[in-house]
Protein backbone atom coordinates (compact mmCIF):
# COMPACT_ATOMS: atom_id res chain seq x y z
CA UNK A 1 0.00 0.00 0.00
CA UNK A 2 1.13 3.56 -0.24
CA UNK A 3 0.02 6.72 1.32
CA UNK A 4 -2.67 8.75 1.29
CA UNK A 5 -2.82 12.48 1.88
CA UNK A 6 -4.51 15.70 2.43
CA UNK A 7 -2.99 18.96 1.14
CA UNK A 8 -4.42 22.06 -0.06
CA UNK A 9 -8.15 20.83 -0.45
CA UNK A 10 -6.93 17.72 -2.40
CA UNK A 11 -6.24 14.02 -1.55
CA UNK A 12 -2.93 12.65 -2.86
CA UNK A 13 -2.78 8.66 -3.81
CA UNK A 14 1.12 8.70 -3.35
CA UNK A 15 3.07 10.15 -6.16
CA UNK A 16 0.32 8.90 -8.68
CA UNK A 17 -3.60 10.59 -8.89
CA UNK A 18 -4.89 13.15 -7.01
CA UNK A 19 -8.95 13.86 -6.20
CA UNK A 20 -10.52 17.49 -5.46
CA UNK A 21 -14.32 17.60 -4.87
CA UNK A 22 -15.46 20.32 -6.33
CA UNK A 23 -18.15 22.41 -6.09
CA UNK A 24 -21.20 22.96 -8.62
CA UNK A 25 -24.57 23.77 -9.93
CA UNK A 26 -27.19 21.88 -9.46
CA UNK A 27 -28.54 21.34 -12.87
CA UNK A 28 -32.04 21.02 -13.06
CA UNK A 29 -34.12 17.03 -12.91
CA UNK A 30 -36.42 17.79 -16.08
CA UNK A 31 -35.37 15.24 -18.01
CA UNK A 32 -32.72 16.75 -20.18
CA UNK A 33 -29.45 16.21 -20.88
CA UNK A 34 -27.19 19.05 -19.16
CA UNK A 35 -23.54 19.83 -20.66
CA UNK A 36 -20.68 19.96 -17.71
CA UNK A 37 -21.46 22.37 -15.57
CA UNK A 38 -18.15 24.29 -13.46
CA UNK A 39 -16.36 23.84 -11.00
CA UNK A 40 -17.06 26.60 -8.62
CA UNK A 41 -13.82 26.49 -5.74
CA UNK A 42 -12.79 23.01 -3.81
CA UNK A 43 -14.64 21.38 -0.80
CA UNK A 44 -12.31 22.17 2.01
CA UNK A 45 -10.86 18.59 3.34
CA UNK A 46 -10.16 17.73 6.59
CA UNK A 47 -8.54 14.94 8.42
CA UNK A 48 -10.63 12.85 10.37
CA UNK A 49 -7.89 12.56 12.89
CA UNK A 50 -7.76 16.47 13.48
CA UNK A 51 -11.29 16.24 15.17
CA UNK A 52 -11.50 12.73 16.35
CA UNK A 53 -12.91 14.02 19.52
CA UNK A 54 -15.71 15.55 18.33
CA UNK A 55 -16.02 13.03 15.14
CA UNK A 56 -18.29 9.65 15.84
CA UNK A 57 -16.84 6.73 16.18
CA UNK A 58 -17.21 4.97 13.29
CA UNK A 59 -15.57 8.18 11.69
CA UNK A 60 -12.77 7.17 13.58
CA UNK A 61 -12.49 3.53 13.06
CA UNK A 62 -12.80 4.14 9.32
CA UNK A 63 -10.29 7.22 9.53
CA UNK A 64 -9.67 9.07 6.44
CA UNK A 65 -11.12 12.73 5.51
CA UNK A 66 -14.41 14.93 5.66
CA UNK A 67 -15.90 17.52 3.64
CA UNK A 68 -18.99 19.55 4.66
CA UNK A 69 -21.88 20.12 2.21
CA UNK A 70 -25.56 21.37 1.84
CA UNK A 71 -28.13 19.42 1.90
CA UNK A 72 -29.22 19.00 -1.67
CA UNK A 73 -26.00 20.36 -2.87
CA UNK A 74 -23.96 19.02 -6.02
CA UNK A 75 -20.12 18.15 -6.68
CA UNK A 76 -18.00 16.46 -8.98
CA UNK A 77 -14.94 15.07 -8.47
CA UNK A 78 -11.95 16.10 -10.58
CA UNK A 79 -8.66 13.91 -11.40
CA UNK A 80 -5.45 15.83 -11.57
CA UNK A 81 -3.64 12.65 -13.10
CA UNK A 82 0.79 12.27 -14.21
CA UNK A 83 -0.15 12.09 -18.07
CA UNK A 84 2.86 9.74 -18.28
CA UNK A 85 2.09 7.45 -15.76
CA UNK A 86 -2.00 6.97 -14.92
CA UNK A 87 -3.67 5.23 -12.28
CA UNK A 88 -6.71 3.14 -12.19
CA UNK A 89 -9.30 4.60 -9.45
CA UNK A 90 -12.19 3.02 -7.93
CA UNK A 91 -15.20 5.57 -6.73
CA UNK A 92 -18.36 4.30 -4.37
CA UNK A 93 -20.90 6.01 -3.00
CA UNK A 94 -22.01 4.78 0.51
CA UNK A 95 -20.51 1.51 -0.53
CA UNK A 96 -22.02 1.34 -4.09
CA UNK A 97 -19.63 1.21 -7.14
CA UNK A 98 -20.73 4.49 -8.82
CA UNK A 99 -19.68 2.74 -12.55
CA UNK A 100 -20.84 -1.09 -12.07
CA UNK A 101 -23.52 -0.51 -9.02
CA UNK A 102 -21.92 -3.31 -7.38
CA UNK A 103 -21.25 -3.72 -3.80
CA UNK A 104 -17.69 -2.09 -2.54
CA UNK A 105 -14.99 -4.78 -3.14
CA UNK A 106 -11.05 -3.75 -3.02
CA UNK A 107 -10.43 -5.95 -6.27
CA UNK A 108 -10.38 -4.25 -9.59
CA UNK A 109 -13.15 -6.47 -11.42
CA UNK A 110 -13.07 -6.86 -15.36
CA UNK A 111 -15.90 -8.54 -16.02
CA UNK A 112 -17.78 -5.64 -13.82
CA UNK A 113 -16.18 -2.84 -15.17
CA UNK A 114 -16.30 -1.41 -12.05
CA UNK A 115 -12.98 1.39 -12.20
CA UNK A 116 -12.24 4.28 -14.56
CA UNK A 117 -8.20 5.48 -15.90
CA UNK A 118 -7.10 8.59 -14.63
CA UNK A 119 -6.11 9.42 -17.61
CA UNK A 120 -7.94 9.88 -19.83
CA UNK A 121 -11.01 9.82 -17.38
CA UNK A 122 -10.35 13.73 -16.35
CA UNK A 123 -13.45 13.90 -13.81
CA UNK A 124 -16.37 12.25 -12.66
CA UNK A 125 -19.75 14.11 -11.87
CA UNK A 126 -22.44 11.41 -10.70
CA UNK A 127 -23.44 7.91 -10.69
CA UNK A 128 -23.66 5.41 -14.28
CA UNK A 129 -26.98 5.97 -15.54
CA UNK A 130 -27.32 5.63 -18.80
CA UNK A 131 -25.38 5.78 -22.44
CA UNK A 132 -23.00 8.72 -22.13
CA UNK A 133 -25.17 9.81 -18.94
CA UNK A 134 -24.56 10.70 -15.21
CA UNK A 135 -26.88 11.29 -12.33
CA UNK A 136 -25.09 14.44 -10.63
CA UNK A 137 -24.00 13.74 -7.12
CA UNK A 138 -26.43 15.04 -4.99
CA UNK A 139 -25.50 15.37 -0.77
CA UNK A 140 -28.23 14.20 1.05
CA UNK A 141 -28.83 13.38 4.99
CA UNK A 142 -28.59 9.50 6.23
CA UNK A 143 -31.82 7.90 6.96
CA UNK A 144 -34.35 9.19 4.44
CA UNK A 145 -34.06 6.85 1.72
CA UNK A 146 -32.75 8.96 -0.97
CA UNK A 147 -29.39 7.79 -0.91
CA UNK A 148 -27.95 5.55 -3.97
CA UNK A 149 -26.91 3.57 -0.78
CA UNK A 150 -30.22 3.30 0.18
CA UNK A 151 -31.73 2.54 -2.80
CA UNK A 152 -28.90 -0.14 -4.12
CA UNK A 153 -28.36 -1.85 -0.58
CA UNK A 154 -32.11 -0.99 1.25
CA UNK A 155 -29.64 0.17 4.00
CA UNK A 156 -28.14 3.72 4.52
CA UNK A 157 -24.96 2.98 7.13
CA UNK A 158 -21.95 4.05 5.52
CA UNK A 159 -22.59 7.42 3.09
CA UNK A 160 -19.82 9.38 2.02
CA UNK A 161 -17.55 8.77 -0.94
CA UNK A 162 -15.24 5.37 -0.85
CA UNK A 163 -11.98 5.53 -3.05
CA UNK A 164 -8.91 3.12 -3.86
CA UNK A 165 -6.13 3.90 -6.64
CA UNK A 166 -3.63 1.70 -8.22
CA UNK A 167 -0.22 2.10 -9.69
CA UNK A 168 0.32 0.84 -12.30
CA UNK A 169 2.84 -2.55 -12.70
CA UNK A 170 6.36 -1.72 -12.96
CA UNK A 171 7.98 -1.02 -16.28
CA UNK A 172 4.37 -0.43 -18.02
CA UNK A 173 4.62 3.11 -18.23
CA UNK A 174 7.61 5.69 -18.43
CA UNK A 175 8.99 7.19 -14.75
CA UNK A 176 9.66 10.57 -15.83
CA UNK A 177 8.95 13.68 -14.18
CA UNK A 178 5.76 15.65 -14.28
CA UNK A 179 5.24 18.36 -16.87
CA UNK A 180 1.68 19.72 -15.92
CA UNK A 181 -1.29 18.79 -14.25
CA UNK A 182 -4.60 17.31 -16.12
CA UNK A 183 -6.62 19.29 -14.77
CA UNK A 184 -10.12 21.24 -16.02
CA UNK A 185 -12.97 22.84 -14.80
CA UNK A 186 -12.27 24.21 -10.79
CA UNK A 187 -10.35 26.57 -8.85
CA UNK A 188 -9.38 26.49 -4.78
CA UNK A 189 -10.70 29.07 -1.49
CA UNK A 190 -9.62 29.39 1.28
CA UNK A 191 -10.83 28.41 4.91
CA UNK A 192 -11.11 30.40 7.84
CA UNK A 193 -9.45 29.47 11.34
CA UNK A 194 -10.33 26.84 13.31
CA UNK A 195 -11.72 27.16 17.05
CA UNK A 196 -13.31 24.77 19.52
CA UNK A 197 -16.22 23.05 18.90
CA UNK A 198 -18.20 20.35 20.72
CA UNK A 199 -18.47 16.62 19.50
CA UNK A 200 -20.88 15.88 16.54
CA UNK A 201 -24.10 14.43 16.78
CA UNK A 202 -24.18 12.13 14.22
CA UNK A 203 -28.08 12.04 13.29
CA UNK A 204 -29.12 14.16 10.81
CA UNK A 205 -25.35 15.47 10.34
CA UNK A 206 -23.97 12.60 8.42
CA UNK A 207 -24.45 12.95 4.76
CA UNK A 208 -24.69 9.98 1.51
CA UNK A 209 -24.82 11.03 -1.98
CA UNK A 210 -28.27 11.04 -3.82
CA UNK A 211 -28.83 11.03 -7.72
CA UNK A 212 -29.64 14.62 -9.29
CA UNK A 213 -30.76 15.50 -12.63
CA UNK A 214 -28.76 14.50 -15.79
CA UNK A 215 -25.59 15.28 -17.73
CA UNK A 216 -23.98 14.65 -20.90
CA UNK A 217 -20.76 12.44 -19.27
CA UNK A 218 -18.93 9.34 -20.47
CA UNK A 219 -16.85 6.84 -18.18
CA UNK A 220 -14.15 5.83 -20.39
CA UNK A 221 -13.48 1.70 -19.92
CA UNK A 222 -9.78 0.84 -19.15
CA UNK A 223 -7.26 1.83 -22.89
CA UNK A 224 -4.96 -0.37 -20.90
CA UNK A 225 -6.19 -3.67 -19.59
CA UNK A 226 -6.61 -5.07 -16.32
CA UNK A 227 -3.43 -6.85 -16.20
CA UNK A 228 -1.62 -2.82 -15.99
CA UNK A 229 -2.18 -3.02 -12.58
CA UNK A 230 -0.54 -3.35 -9.62
CA UNK A 231 -3.55 -4.76 -7.36
CA UNK A 232 -1.00 -4.77 -4.37
CA UNK A 233 0.15 -1.22 -4.49
CA UNK A 234 -2.62 1.02 -3.97
CA UNK A 235 -3.91 3.43 -1.94
CA UNK A 236 -7.67 4.10 0.04
CA UNK A 237 -9.60 6.60 1.67
CA UNK A 238 -12.83 7.31 3.57
CA UNK A 239 -14.45 10.26 2.74
CA UNK A 240 -17.23 10.98 5.14
CA UNK A 241 -19.60 14.14 4.35
CA UNK A 242 -21.26 16.36 7.15
CA UNK A 243 -23.53 18.88 6.55
CA UNK A 244 -22.56 22.29 7.04
CA UNK A 245 -24.42 23.54 9.33
CA UNK A 246 -22.61 20.83 11.68
CA UNK A 247 -19.31 21.53 9.96
CA UNK A 248 -19.15 24.97 11.71
CA UNK A 249 -19.77 23.22 15.09
CA UNK A 250 -16.60 21.00 14.45
CA UNK A 251 -14.03 22.74 13.20
CA UNK A 252 -14.92 26.38 13.77
CA UNK A 253 -14.47 27.01 9.99
CA UNK A 254 -17.30 28.40 7.83
CA UNK A 255 -18.27 25.65 5.16
CA UNK A 256 -18.16 27.55 1.58
CA UNK A 257 -21.67 29.91 0.63
CA UNK A 258 -24.42 28.15 -0.74
CA UNK A 259 -23.48 27.79 -4.62
CA UNK A 260 -25.66 30.16 -6.96
CA UNK A 261 -28.41 28.30 -8.97
CA UNK A 262 -28.11 27.03 -12.65
CA UNK A 263 -30.83 29.28 -13.60
CA UNK A 264 -28.79 32.62 -12.64
CA UNK A 265 -25.80 31.32 -13.39
CA UNK A 266 -26.68 31.06 -17.34
CA UNK A 267 -28.84 34.49 -16.85
CA UNK A 268 -24.75 36.17 -16.08
CA UNK A 269 -23.64 34.54 -19.29
CA UNK A 270 -21.45 31.93 -17.65
CA UNK A 271 -19.92 29.35 -19.28
CA UNK A 272 -20.66 25.45 -19.53
CA UNK A 273 -18.38 22.97 -20.86
CA UNK A 274 -18.52 19.81 -23.09
CA UNK A 275 -15.81 17.62 -24.41
CA UNK A 276 -15.26 16.52 -27.88
CA UNK A 277 -15.16 12.51 -27.10
CA UNK A 278 -17.04 10.90 -29.68
CA UNK A 279 -13.90 8.65 -30.59
CA UNK A 280 -14.01 7.61 -26.96
CA UNK A 281 -16.40 4.55 -25.65
CA UNK A 282 -18.76 4.68 -22.60
CA UNK A 283 -18.63 1.74 -20.27
CA UNK A 284 -22.56 0.44 -20.02
CA UNK A 285 -25.11 1.87 -17.24
CA UNK A 286 -26.24 -1.63 -15.49
CA UNK A 287 -29.72 -1.80 -14.25
CA UNK A 288 -29.21 -1.33 -10.77
CA UNK A 289 -27.82 2.09 -10.62
CA UNK A 290 -29.78 3.05 -13.99
CA UNK A 291 -33.32 2.45 -11.59
CA UNK A 292 -31.97 4.78 -8.87
CA UNK A 293 -34.60 7.74 -8.25
CA UNK A 294 -33.80 10.76 -8.26
CA UNK A 295 -33.92 13.03 -5.19
CA UNK A 296 -36.96 14.80 -7.08
CA UNK A 297 -38.63 11.47 -7.81
CA UNK A 298 -38.22 10.14 -4.21
CA UNK A 299 -39.83 13.76 -3.22
CA UNK A 300 -43.08 12.84 -5.47
CA UNK A 301 -42.62 9.46 -4.07
CA UNK A 302 -43.07 10.30 -0.39
CA UNK A 303 -45.68 13.31 -0.97
CA UNK A 304 -43.49 16.01 -0.35
CA UNK A 305 -43.50 19.65 -2.23
CA UNK A 306 -40.61 20.12 -4.75
CA UNK A 307 -37.58 21.45 -2.47
CA UNK A 308 -35.59 22.92 -5.65
CA UNK A 309 -36.31 24.81 -8.97
CA UNK A 310 -36.30 22.22 -11.57
CA UNK A 311 -37.26 24.22 -14.16
CA UNK A 312 -35.21 23.87 -17.41
CA UNK A 313 -32.76 26.47 -17.83
CA UNK A 314 -31.81 27.45 -21.93
CA UNK A 315 -28.03 26.90 -22.54
CA UNK A 316 -27.23 28.58 -25.39
CA UNK A 317 -24.14 27.05 -27.76
CA UNK A 318 -22.37 29.96 -27.03
CA UNK A 319 -21.89 29.54 -23.02
CA UNK A 320 -20.19 25.95 -23.85
CA UNK A 321 -16.75 26.33 -23.81
CA UNK A 322 -15.57 22.84 -25.72
CA UNK A 323 -12.09 20.70 -25.07
CA UNK A 324 -11.25 18.31 -27.22
CA UNK A 325 -9.73 14.71 -25.43
CA UNK A 326 -7.30 13.27 -28.26
CA UNK A 327 -6.32 9.71 -27.05
CA UNK A 328 -2.99 10.07 -29.10
CA UNK A 329 -2.29 13.14 -27.46
CA UNK A 330 -3.14 11.77 -24.22
CA UNK A 331 0.57 10.63 -22.74
CA UNK A 332 1.75 14.15 -23.48
CA UNK A 333 -1.32 15.89 -21.53
CA UNK A 334 -2.74 17.46 -23.97
CA UNK A 335 -6.61 17.26 -23.95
Amino acid sequence: MFTVTAKDNRLHFGDGVALSFMRTLRIPDDGKDYPLPPGLGTFPVLKVADYADRLPEDWRKHGGVFIPMYQREAMWISFHSRYWKPNAVKIAVGKVNAVSGKAWDQALQQAEKDYLVCPPQPWLDGINAGKDTIRQFVAMPLGMGYTVEAQVTGKEEYGGVQVIAYEPKPGKFPDEPPQRDYDGRGVMFAAAAAAPAPMMKKAGAVMGLGAGGKMKQKIYPDPHGIDTWDQDNYGRVYVHIVNSMMFREITGKEPPSTPVTAKTYTQYKLPWFDLYDDHMSDIEAPEMLQNVKSIKEMDEQKGFEPQQDDSPVNVPDDLVIKYKLKTDEVQDGDW
